[in-house]
C-alpha cells in the first residue's frame, strides 16, 4: 500500500463524511464543473484580494496567509458556515502543522458572503481531537473498499454525491 501524507482536505472531510476521505485520498475526484467546487472557488479567488493567497508546503495548502499587529495569521476562507467544524480542524491541521515546524501562528476561518471572521487557537484539547482524527483516518486509509454509504444532510451538495447516490 502506498503511504498517504494526512492534508487539510483529508481533515476536513474526516469531519464531514469518511466515504468522502477514502474517495479523495485515493485521487477518485468529482467533476471539477460541479457547481459547489466552482462556487467555492469563485469565493476564494474574489474574497480578499488584496491578501497573500493560496500557499503550499508540503501537504498544506493554505487559503490566506497575513501579518498582522506582528502575529501571523492563517485563515482558511469557506463558502458557508454550514461545515464550520469541519472547517475549523482543517485550519487547526495547518495551526499544528506550523507549530511542528517551529512557527506560532494564529488562525482565522472567513465567511465572505455570512461576513464572518472566526479567531481559532490551537489548544491542548483540539490537538488531541485532531491526533485521534490522523489516526482514524490512517485506518479509513488502509480500507480496500470506502466505508459503507451514510446518508446525512453535507450530501445533497456534495460534489462526491455521483460515487454514493447515482
Amino acid at each position: 500500500m502506498i503511504e498517504r501524507k494526512i492534508t487539510g482536505n483529508l481533515v476536513n472531510a474526516y469531519f464531514i463524511c469518511h466515504r468522502k476521505v477514502w474517495l479523495f485520498a485515493h485521487e477518485i475526484n468529482p467533476s471539477l464543473d460541479n457547481p459547489y467546487l466552482e462556487i467555492g472557488t469563485l469565493i476564494g479567488e474574489q474574497s480578499y484580494k488584496r491578501e497573500k493567497k493560496e500557499i503550499q508546503a508540503g501537504n498544506m495548502k493554505i487559503d490566506l496567509i497575513k501579518k498582522e499587529n506582528g502575529n501571523i495569521v492563517v485563515a482558511e476562507i469557506k463558502k458557508s458556515s454550514k461545515g464550520e467544524k469541519a472547517a475549523t480542524m482543517q485550519l487547526l491541521f495547518y495551526l499544528y502543522q506550523l507549530r511542528q515546524k517551529g512557527i506560532e501562528a494564529n488562525g482565522e476561518l472567513l465567511i465572505p458572503k455570512e461576513r464572518k471572521k472566526i479567531s481559532v487557537e490551537l489548544t491542548e484539547e483540539n490537538e488531541k481531537e485532531l491526533k485521534k482524527a490522523f489516526a482514524d483516518i490512517k485506518e479509513i486509509l488502509k480500507m480496500e473498499t470506502p466505508p459503507p454509504l451514510k446518508k446525512i444532510s453535507f450530501c445533497k451538495n456534495c460534489a462526491y454525491s455521483e460515487f454514493c447516490w447515482a
